[in-house]
Order: structure tokens, then sequence, then C-alpha cells
């Protein structure tokens, strides 16, 4: 039972149920991403990779791919004790023969790529012909995984990165709104400065404090005018061009 229920836990903190406000801190920035990425994933098919998959947090999601395969860097800003690897690479060659994958994912990792024209290069090279590449990243965060976090990218940054590679019909989505990105900084915030090594506390403070505080910035920011100049982070899709039979 207890096992169950910790399993319960640990997959709602990247796919959170509404339920979830009350025991997530991170509930505003990965609600959003998480309804993003389920209105696209169950719909991608064939042979899926996943860059930088670490624990495979939307692995269940990928309903209709033939296969699903994990690749991951073996150094990084996190250990690999959770993590479901199916594939080490070593940061720069993909192990794979040109044109294996329909289509790419990649969620919160490009943030950590410090030679991302290298790695779009690569991932493109991996890509079928007419196949998506999807992949989230963050924008309105704090630093994480020191020292391997490079990069904060606007709509129109990343749009362009992508492009130069060669990528066509790209699109890049907001995950939320000024309002919820700014409340989500808040309970960060506090998040840190109430962070504990006993754990009762922090559920207690998680309880008392930050469930409260986000339950009102939900209702608020349903409430208040919506701009997306500031933003969480962006979810992005984006093409290789297809090319003669």
């Amino acid at each position: 039972m207890i096992s169950k229920l910790r399993s319960i836990i640990k997959a709602q903190s990247f796919q959170p149920p509404p339920w979830s406000i009350i025991v997530n801190p991170f509930y505003l920035i990965r609600r959003a991403l998480y309804k993003k990425v389920r209105v696209i994933v169950p719909h991608l098919t064939g042979n899926i990779l996943d860059f930088g998959c670490g624990s495979k947090p939307f692995a269940d999601l990928f309903k209709n791919a033939n296969h699903y395969i994990g690749v991951d860097i073996l150094v990084s800003g996190h250990d690999h004790v959770d993590s479901k690897v199916d594939v080490f690479y070593d940061g720069s060659h993909l192990p794979f023969a040109d044109a294996s994958f329909d289509h790419i994912v990649s969620f919160e990792v490009l943030e950590h790529v410090f030679n991302l024209e290298e790695v779009l290069a690569e991932l493109m090279r991996v890509l079928k012909p007419g196949g998506m590449l999807l992949f989230s990243i963050p924008f309105a965060w704090d630093e994480h995984e020191r020292p391997y976090d490079f990069g904060r990218y606007t709509t129109f940054g990343i749009k362009y990165k992508i492009r130069q590679r060669g990528f066509i019909e790209i699109d890049a989505q907001p995950t939320n709104t000024f309002l919820e990105a700014v409340s989500q900084l808040f309970i960060l915030y506090l998040y840190y400065i109430a962070r504990s090594k006993f754990k009762i506390i922090n559920q207690l403070f998680q309880l008392i404090v930050i469930f409260p505080i986000s339950l009102i910035s939900v209702l608020i920011c349903r409430l208040l005018p919506r701009y997306d100049t500031l933003f969480s982070g962006l979810v992005v899709t984006a093409h290789k061009p297809k090319t003669d039979a």
C-alpha cells in the first residue's frame, strides 16, 4: 500500500492531476507543461527517440509508438539513480544511423546543452524526412542542475536557432501566462527558503503555506487578463523537410 502510494506521488510530479496542487510545489509549471504535452504525444507513431530522457516522466503517453528509446549523457547535472536510459551517448554523436526515427522528443533538456547547434544537427540527422521534433524548454525559471544550465530562449530566439539547422513548420507555444509564471517563481522562492532536511517540515510547509498560495494563484489567474510576454516555458514543434521519393 505504501509502495503504491509512493508510486502515485512520484508519477504526479510531472503529470500532475488537479488534486496534486495539494502536494506539488511545482504544480503551476508542471501542470501547464503536462497539458500541452499530453495533447501531442499520444498521436506520435513509429520509432520515437526521447533525447535526454532521464526518468522518462512522460513514457506512458507514448501509447501509439512502435518503439520508444531513451538516450542521455552519462555526466550531467543530476545522477541517474532514477533514470531509465536505454542508450548513453558522448554528448556529440548519437549512436544511430541517419533517418532512424519517425519523431524525436526532448523535455526540459536543451537548456542544459552548451553545443546546441551541434545537437540540433545530430537530431536532424537521425530524424526521418517529414518527422517531427517536439521539445520543451524553461524560460522564467531558476538556474538548476548547476553547473550544467547554459541557456534560456525567447520564442523568437529558439525559432531562429531551429530554422538555422534546416527545420521547417516551426511553432513555439508558451506553457502558461505572465501571472502564472510570476506566481510559480514566488512559490519556488518560498520552497527554497523553507526547505528542510526533515521531510515532515517540508510536507507541513507545503500543506499550510504553498498549497493555499497555489490555489489562490490558480483562481486569480483565471480572473485577471492574460499576457504571454513572460511565461514559465515553451513547447516547440518543428519538422524535417520531406525529400523526393
